[in-house]
């Protein structure tokens, strides 16, 4: 760690700076900090067509991919995305022209709502984009973030962009191994946190960090002075420090061919990848990803988003931070305790138009429904379940049609209206989820409620979403079709139309971060990236998921096996099962790992020994007292073991083939999380990981059988 507090020397500014600009008007978020007016003269001046023009490109570069942070690539313009390349300052130019005044960003301050407008997130992008120059950000380097949700996170990641650096997430969750390893890869010159605890894993690692100059922390105050931590305020009043005039020589030299963005994919496999996104796939997706999404623009309709998923995610990042720049959304942060039981209330709070969670999110959601009902009343029980009956029914028959029979709608007006109220999702139009398979269990439960998922499907690698389902475009169990603009093909299908999913367009990465031989196995000679997914498109040129070519399990007989659809499957059949897991790759057979539904701590968010309800009422039905996983697991229970064993071998049933058949399985101890290692940030299964943590139990089903 540097040993001096001196801001170190400016590496893209050569002029001395000294000149302070008149300030006027204030920002409750920087609690007193001054915003100067001025640079909205600066925006206009930079948003004009000349300039504009300007800004497109240099000489066009010849390949389609780098692995270069300072590297350049040729854009995909073709006759079906032929739209002008765009920098992320010209894209909020446009949007303080259209909608400055508007509130982009809501925060709770005490119990209180406090709103930015559009106008005044402008400047404190700008302020901190000057205070990370003053610390010494250089070009094509990184402004790593590794905090929850927030306005600082918003200004801080459009701030790198506007100064020339590369904003890149880190998830909070990440050990200051994980930290070290991204901070390092993306040759982070600044670090932002939110908290002590984050501001301690970076202390640890720092001598580490040979790039790092300096360590900004908002949401709490170091607890001692430090040399070169500083605080967001004194951040802002080192960027009053540096002139106008150099920032706009800094914003003037991009291109929409550069990288702005870096997204570490989770490691599921290895270390993280770092994708690197050019200015044009964040300003091309956050239009045009978006608009097949049905997100309005501020003038129709101003969007309401509640911002609670890493950011560090494309999902998240795309959706709530650069698709909000684009349409002037605004976006209302959630608490970080959010996943921990508070996002009901802030959603109730907000009334989002558009809403997004990971399947996980949703599947809570459901579980508390479900508590919540189980311990109401017999009659506002049976309303209940008649309601969503009928709209079940309603919505699987004929899920195009606006004219509702009478009894749908008074089902919707006597109960599930309120229910919808009482989750926050009254005023919500667009409810979307991405990121992992969801269960038609999940899916039909929310239709029931009148709210139909819309799925994404897309990855770091295209920006977020190539594929999308809206309420003009939408199918049960598919992922939409494919984003106006973009292509796609399958390669190596099989007799079933099932193959490996390639993907052509403006949302297409620039490359693995110094990684040039996981870039050419993604990118083939023609340009088409090769996803690892496989699917089918129907008729229609909507898109199923189907899994992913390195899950496809090969058993010791040659069989390829496809485990997600067997995994639903089991899950479907069995709603006291909250996981499950096919094994058998290079086996002579398949066995399968699968936990509980346990309901969650509320504070560690770990999984408890105590069931869900729905688990409980699984447990009653088949003639069991159990209301633990301990009780289950632990004594064996004989009920519940013999309805599992039921309900695998109804599976085995309807398999393709015997190959296809489960013939062992456990139920483990305690259900997948994050800090147990079985699940990534986004709560997707690490097949490797769990294989590794529970290769004891996998292994006896295998020895069992050579005895």
């Amino acid at each position: 760690m540097p040993d001096s507090r001196a801001a170190p020397q400016e590496s893209l500014l050569d002029a001395s700076l000294g000149t302070t600009q008149e300030n006027v008007g204030t920002s409750s978020l920087t609690d007193g900090q001054t915003l100067s007016k001025e640079p909205l003269s600066h925006a206009l001046k930079l948003s004009t067509p000349e300039k504009v023009k300007d800004a497109q490109l240099n000489p066009p570069e010849e390949a389609l991919w780098t692995t270069r942070a300072d590297g350049r690539v040729r854009l995909r313009i073709d006759p079906i995305c032929s739209q002008t390349p765009r920098t992320v300052h010209q894209m909020f130019s446009t949007t303080l022209d259209k909608y400055g005044d508007l509130s982009a960003m809501g925060f709770k301050r005490q119990g209180t709502w406090e709103h930015i407008s559009y106008t005044q997130y402008y400047l404190l992008a700008r302020k901190a984009a000057k205070g990370f120059l003053k610390l010494g950000l250089e070009r094509a380097h990184s402004v790593a973030i590794l905090a929850f949700n927030s306005p600082e996170w918003f200004f801080s990641a459009v701030g790198a962009v506007f100064g020339g650096g590369i904003i890149t997430g880190i998830y909070t969750t990440s050990s200051p191994e994980a930290c070290q390893y991204i901070a390092y890869d993306c040759r982070a010159n600044i670090i932002v946190v939110d908290t002590q605890k984050q501001l301690e894993k970076i202390l640890k690692i720092w001598k580490h960090l040979p790039h790092l100059k300096a360590v900004v922390i908002y949401r709490e105050a170091p607890p001692m002075r430090m040399p070169s931590v500083y605080t967001m305020e004194e951040l802002m009043e080192l960027g009053n420090e540096v002139p106008e005039e150099a920032l706009d020589v800094i914003i003037n030299a991009q291109k929409p061919n550069q990288c702005c963005a870096l997204v570490y994919t989770s490691g599921t496999t290895g270390n993280p990848k770092g994708v690197m996104l050019s200015q044009d796939n964040i300003t091309w997706t956050a239009r045009y990803g978006s608009q097949a999404g049905d997100i309005q623009p501020a003038e129709i309709q101003q969007e309401v988003v509640v911002s609670y998923l890493p950011l560090s995610h494309i999902a998240a990042q795309i959706h709530d931070l650069w698709t909000g720049i684009q349409w002037g959304a605004q976006v209302c942060f959630a608490e970080p305790d959010a996943l921990k039981g508070s996002l009901v209330n802030t959603l109730r709070e907000v009334e989002p138009t558009s809403h997004m969670g990971v399947p996980r999110v949703w599947e809570k959601i459901m579980e508390q429904i479900q508590e919540v009902a189980a311990q109401s009343g017999f009659i506002w029980r049976k309303m209940l379940l008649w309601a969503m009956s009928v709209t079940l029914e309603q919505n699987l028959t004929c899920p195009s049609s606006d004219l509702k029979p009478f009894t749908t709608r008074l089902a919707d007006y006597l109960v599930l209206a309120k229910v919808r109220q009482a989750l926050g999702f009254a005023k919500c139009q667009k409810n979307f989820y991405g990121a992992a398979p969801m269960t038609a269990e999940t899916q039909h439960f929310f239709l029931g409620l009148n709210i139909r998922l819309y799925a994404g499907y897309g990855l770091s690698e295209t920006s977020g979403p190539h594929f999308m389902s809206s309420p003009y475009n939408y199918r049960l169990y598919s992922s939409g079709k494919v984003v106006p603009g973009c292509q796609v093909k399958l390669v190596n299908e099989d007799a079933e139309g099932i193959g490996e999913i390639c993907l052509w367009g403006r949302t297409i990465f620039m490359g693995y971060l110094n990684m040039e031989d996981k870039t050419c196995e993604a990118i083939d000679a023609e340009g088409w990236l090769h996803t690892g997914d496989t699917g089918r498109l129907d008729a229609d040129g909507f898109l199923y998921i189907t899994g992913r070519l390195k899950e496809l399990i090969i058993t010791a007989g040659g069989e390829n096996v496809p485990p997600v659809p067997i995994e639903e499957a089991v899950k479907t059949e069995l709603p006291i099962i909250s996981n499950a897991m096919l094994i058998g790759d290079q086996r002579k057979f398949l066995s399968m790992l699968l936990t509980l539904k346990c309901t969650l701590d509320p504070d560690t968010f770990e999984p408890t020994d105590n069931l869900t309800e729905q688990a409980v009422e699984f447990c009653q039905r088949v003639g069991s007292k159990a209301t633990t996983v301990s009780e289950v697991v632990g004594k064996k229970d004989e009920a519940v073991y013999q309805a599992i064993e039921e309900g695998i071998q109804r599976v085995n049933m309807n398999a393709a083939a015997r190959p296809y058949h489960i013939q062992k399985w456990a139920i483990l101890e305690k259900d997948f999380s994050i800090s147990g290692g079985e699940l990534g940030p986004t709560m997707k299964l690490k097949r490797l990981a769990v294989l590794e943590k529970y290769k004891d139990v996998i292994d006896s089903f295998y020895q069992e059988q050579k005895k």
